[in-house]
């Protein structure tokens, strides 16, 4: 018994060898990533400044060109508006297409707002959150209401007795609960 003990330590010890020699290979791996994410990050922010410079330079020539024939408070407004418009349109190219509106979703839209029940237009199709599938449908009346609907159980009829509801004061939370 006393080889199986010695046996049962080397395994041990083989063990934490393997699980430390595999901590370092990803910790290097982890850490040679993080240099390269650092050194890609930091060329986009340095090319990110070197653009706002262009931009500026570039914004600079269009209105002293604009102020050879225009006063120069008239060049500056108009550079402002042009740059204004480009920020604009470069916004609207940022956004999702699906968000978007379009001339046939807009039309959709009027469409199924004009006489909903809903406060503030339709109800959503989907849950707030985004995620998910639809709201399930509701049915417009239980099972055996108004009249019975097709297959439900209904009270007096052979293997159609319906139990009560349980009462607050009935269940038993520490109760296993069984599904039929």
């Amino acid at each position: 018994m006393e080889g199986l003990d010695h046996l049962e330590h080397l395994d041990r010890h083989l063990v934490d060898e393997l699980a430390q020699v595999a901590r370092e290979t990803v910790r290097d791996e982890l850490r040679e990533q993080t240099r390269k994410q650092r050194r890609r990050a930091m060329l986009y922010a340095v090319s990110g400044a070197v653009a706002l410079y262009a931009g500026a330079a570039l914004a600079l020539t269009l209105g002293l060109a604009l102020a050879v024939g225009l006063p120069g408070w008239a060049a500056a407004l108009i550079t402002a508006v042009i740059l204004g418009v480009v920020a604009y349109v470069l916004r609207g190219m940022a956004r999702p297409a699906a968000s978007r509106p379009t001339p046939e979703r807009a039309a959709e839209q009027a469409a199924a707002s004009q006489g909903d029940p809903v406060v503030g237009g339709r109800a959503p199709a989907a849950p707030p959150s985004g995620l998910g599938a639809p709201y399930p449908p509701m049915p417009p009346v239980a099972p055996g209401g108004l009249g019975g609907a097709a297959g439900a159980p209904v009270a007096g009829e052979p293997g159609g007795a319906v139990t009560p509801a349980p009462r607050p004061d009935d269940t038993d939370p520490e109760q296993p609960h069984h599904r039929a």
